[in-house]
């Protein structure tokens, strides 16, 4: 398993970055390589499931998120089912000057061997793409205001 992790401070209430980020379409705006979000149905926890296209080295890798928490200004969790698996977890934290936004990434790649070469790839792309989501949503919501 894949793992990646990042926070960043965002000058906007806690209330504005959840909102944002609960909606799914929202997701596909900040994430460099998530090309497509379809098909979101509201879930009885108050999540969602939506399937999603995610391109990788060029190659679109369709698969479907299943929000498994969904706790107002606080957190979201996502099981992702399909070629790639794992958990999306967003963290939500009321800071002095607005929210501190944390992301971790849990990613099984599968294959044991095509895990064990291509770990490293996969653990440096996916902070850089967790990094540039980040930073996409804080440039988004602050210059919203």
């Amino acid at each position: 398993m894949t793992t990646a992790s990042d926070s960043i401070e965002i000058e906007v209430d806690v209330e504005r970055v959840y909102d944002y980020l609960d909606d799914p379409y929202n997701h596909a705006e900040v994430t460099p390589s998530l090309s497509d979000v379809r098909d979101v149905e509201p879930l009885e926890n108050g999540g969602k499931r939506l399937a999603f296209t995610y391109e990788m080295a060029g190659v679109g890798v369709d698969g479907e998120l299943v929000q498994t928490v969904a706790k107002e200004n606080e957190r979201m969790t996502f099981d992702m089912r399909g070629p790639l698996d794992g958990e999306i977890d967003l963290e939500f934290e009321s800071t002095e000057d607005g929210t501190r936004l944390t992301y971790t990434g849990r990613y099984d790649v599968p294959g044991a061997v095509l895990s064990t070469v291509a770990d490293p790839f996969v653990r440096r792309y996916n902070e850089r793409e967790l990094r540039t989501m980040l930073e996409n949503v804080k440039t988004r919501l602050e210059l919203e205001g």
